[in-house]
């Protein structure tokens, strides 16, 4: 009689109050009033830290709680697992809108150019990287994660435990790589963020596409590692699902990177 009084009678999750949202606005406030500090004074990096830190935890500590109503209270139903579909869904669509921000920005300079750069672009002055080399590297490389993130979500839904790590193994190791690739380019480019407009809107749209590549990894390392312990089966698996699904979006946007800024801005200065 008393499991019967309490059992739900509808199918729906009612989430419990949770103090991850509001920590996570701080959080990311705090780690952009670094970041704007930062290009004016470098001492800024003292309060980007505590602000990547924070943001860090919430992670942490959100995706615990998240995982722990699936995996301890079965809280997502199949309408349940709609709605979380919904919400990255969205999520998705707010992040093309900021990257349209940062394409509108490169556009609006490198098709109308101002007599401050001379009317043309690039600007005379500006040294441009070779898409050739590195940007054409790391295109593949994005590419080829795409191929190994999709092979581990089919492996997964076929019952196949052990492709299913190899390729997310194998994705995560090229998003390292990736990153790793970019960070040498920026050593070794021959403008600065603060040189002008070109710079400014370069490192601006390839900066954030590249910390997206650095949050992509990791939410692909903690699938990696609850999938190791068998968090995931075929039919309930959308954390690995959304992390896929956010992959792809990275790769879609490098495309566009790589075609119009690397190419395409670079005019004929390469």
């Amino acid at each position: 009689m008393s499991d019967a009084a309490h059992k739900p009678n509808h199918p729906y999750h009612l989430v419990n109050p949770s103090p991850w949202p509001l920590v996570g606005s701080i959080a990311g406030g705090v780690f952009f009033m670094g970041m704007v500090l930062y290009m004016h004074n470098k001492q800024g990096i003292w309060v980007i830290f505590p602000g990547l830190f924070m943001i860090l935890a919430t992670m942490f500590f959100w995706w615990r709680d998240v995982v722990r109503e699936a995996q301890i209270d079965k809280a997502h139903t199949p309408v349940v697992q709609i709605g979380l579909r919904y919400g990255m869904a969205l999520f998705i669509a707010s992040e093309v809108m900021f990257f349209v921000a940062f394409f509108w920005a490169f556009f609006d300079a490198s098709l109308f150019p101002k007599e401050a750069i001379g009317n043309v672009w690039p600007p005379k002055d500006v040294h441009v990287l070779d898409p050739l080399e590195i940007p054409l590297l790391n295109t593949m490389i994005l590419l080829l994660s795409g191929c190994t993130v999709t092979w581990s979500h089919h492996a997964l839904r076929e019952g196949n435990r052990k492709d299913f790590v190899n390729g997310l193994v194998i994705t995560v190791a090229l998003g390292l790589i990736f990153s790793a690739l970019q960070a040498f380019e920026y050593v070794h480019a021959p403008f600065a963020f603060k040189d002008g407009i070109y710079s400014s809107t370069f490192y601006m749209a390839t900066g954030f596409h590249g910390f997206h590549v650095i949050v992509g990894t990791l939410f692909l390392l903690v699938c990696l590692v609850r999938g190791v312990k068998g968090d995931f089966t075929p039919d309930h698996h959308f954390g690995f699902e959304a992390a896929a699904w956010y992959w792809h979006f990275v790769d879609v946007v490098w495309l566009f990177l790589f075609t119009f800024v690397y190419i395409w801005g670079s005019g004929s200065n390469y």
